[in-house]
């Protein structure tokens, strides 16, 4: 994003490398640190010590702003933890308006995310007595009472937990109006914990697992006929499919079945419907492509056309617009997102940058640690492509020299337009030598004078390799293909803080 303004005080600190770097404005700090945040263990920052800063940002920035965030976080993200987080934050400063409540109303999305809701309000606000939830917001509790007429019962059965706080709980502190008779009786099953027990797959595959069969034999062709009934019955989401691939690869379900399985994963309509982070296919490509399977190609090839549906929103660089995407592999990219993912900051950059690579005619790709790489790259295959990146692993080292990227292209008086970076933006020179990144990009500037940089942030660590206010830089923050979305609006001179600020609650 671009920011043209000026700024009389110092914003300049220095990165956790120990390098130069700039700081944000606090509606830019909030926003990158947001929409990269599992509020989990990163390389240079604690789960915990993210939540602090966030909290810390919500106070320093407009309580619409933030509510603004919350919902574009999650319906545009597919974030869900960290849209309730703002969400019970605001609610702590902010009151005498419906602006909670409305935000409330745009970030529950999920019947659990009302309990949800109310648990981590219970810990924000450090209750600690036998009724951790009395005098609850009002208007926390307004807008959770128009949630509640949002879900029917298979939707409030498939979230029915027993946890910190139930629906139960929420149902009696919230006390919602049923919109109408049916509802009303749904909500007299939620008191009563007499809702019927939905139709899921886990529900299905649970009562098979509890089964006892002869042999092994008469399991497994137990197993096969019920995938094969979960999906021809069309009781099988697109996350559901996508997670169970290698269970339904081994049951040996029919071709006729697999024709269908590998239809929806890569029909249109269903993968935008799913709301799937591009990591997942990533994650599943990853873990299907070991396996033996006379199917094994087609499903692979249904991934291949699922992710490249995340591109199809980029706005076309074609072969009169140059382009130089550089992958950070840096050692402190090697991080999972969260604790329980095995996906890394790495894969996420890797992954954008060939989702983006894809859409440019006249492209340059490479990856950048002690030293930068090209690596040329065909357009298709965007996971094969990530793939075979994953080889090169460790051969440019684990430093981060970015602004090898640029004095690459000063060496060779090479002009280009667009200069784009997925990193977690730690950039310094482990190479103790005179060259900066600000420095590198000063210098190229007086060669190609209309180049601009776009810097991708994956970690939003709060602080930027050189100012994003002056000569052409932009920041995006994001892991969803939704970036991508953010990357037009740049393009139409929109930062994402006027994006974001568009959201209607």
């Amino acid at each position: 994003m671009k920011f043209n303004f000026l700024n009389k005080e110092k914003n300049t600190v220095m990165n956790y490398e120990g390098a130069k770097a700039f700081t944000m404005t606090p509606a830019e700090e909030l926003y990158s640190a947001v929409v990269t945040t599992g509020l989990s263990r990163t390389s240079y920052e604690k789960g915990s010590d993210r939540l602090v800063r966030i909290q810390s940002l919500i106070k320093k920035n407009d309580p619409e702003f933030v509510a603004k965030l919350a919902v574009y976080a999650r319906k545009d993200m597919y974030l869900r933890s960290i849209p309730l987080v703002l969400t019970a934050e605001l609610a702590k400063q902010t009151s005498g308006t419906d602006l909670i409540s409305r935000t409330v109303d745009g970030v529950i999305q999920r019947a659990d995310e009302i309990t949800e809701l109310l648990a981590y309000y219970q810990t924000t606000n450090e209750r600690t007595e036998m009724k951790k939830l009395n005098r609850l917001s009002k208007q926390i509790q307004k807008g959770l009472a128009k949630s509640f007429n949002k879900f029917d019962e298979y939707q409030f059965a498939k979230y029915n937990r027993k946890a910190e706080v139930t629906l139960r709980d929420a149902l009696f502190l919230v006390h919602p109006k049923a919109k109408d008779e049916n509802q009303q009786a749904v909500f007299n099953k939620i008191v009563g914990d007499t809702l019927e027990t939905p139709y899921t797959w886990e529900v299905e595959l649970s009562v098979l697992g509890q089964t006892k069969f002869a042999d092994e034999a008469e399991k497994k062709l137990a197993f096969k006929n019920k995938w094969e009934e979960l999906i021809l019955s069309n009781k099988l989401g697109y996350m559901a499919t996508l997670r169970n691939m290698r269970n339904i690869l081994e049951s040996e379900v029919s071709s006729d079945v697999m024709a269908k399985v590998c239809s929806y994963l890569s029909n249109e309509k269903a993968v935008i419907n799913s709301k799937q982070l591009p990591f997942r296919f990533l994650a599943a490509y990853r873990e299907l492509k070991i396996m033996k399977s006379p199917y094994l190609s087609s499903v692979l090839e249904a991934l291949e056309d699922a992710v490249m549906l995340s591109a199809k929103n980029i706005k076309g660089f074609g072969f009169d617009t140059s382009v130089v995407i550089a992958a950070d592999v840096s050692g402190s990219m090697q991080k999972s997102v969260s604790p329980k993912s095995k996906v890394l900051l790495y894969d996420i950059g890797l992954l954008m940058s060939m989702i983006l690579q894809s859409q440019c005619k006249n492209v340059i790709t490479g990856i950048f640690g002690d030293r930068w790489l090209r690596v040329p790259m065909p357009k298709s295959g965007i996971l094969r492509n990530v793939n075979e990146f994953y080889k090169r692993e460790g051969e440019v080292g684990y430093s981060t020299n970015g602004y090898l990227v640029i004095e690459d292209l000063i060496r060779s008086r090479e002009k280009t337009d667009k200069v784009m970076l997925f990193t977690d933006t730690q950039l310094w020179n482990s190479k103790n030598t005179k060259h900066s990144f600000e420095d590198s990009w000063n210098r190229y500037k007086k060669i190609a004078p209309d180049a601009k940089l776009y810097i991708f942030d994956l970690a939003g660590y709060g602080n930027q390799p050189l100012d994003v206010r002056k000569n052409d830089v932009y920041l995006i923050a994001g892991w969803s293909d939704k970036i991508f979305d953010v990357l037009n609006a740049v393009e139409d001179r929109t930062s994402a803080v006027q994006l974001i600020k568009k959201v209607v609650l």
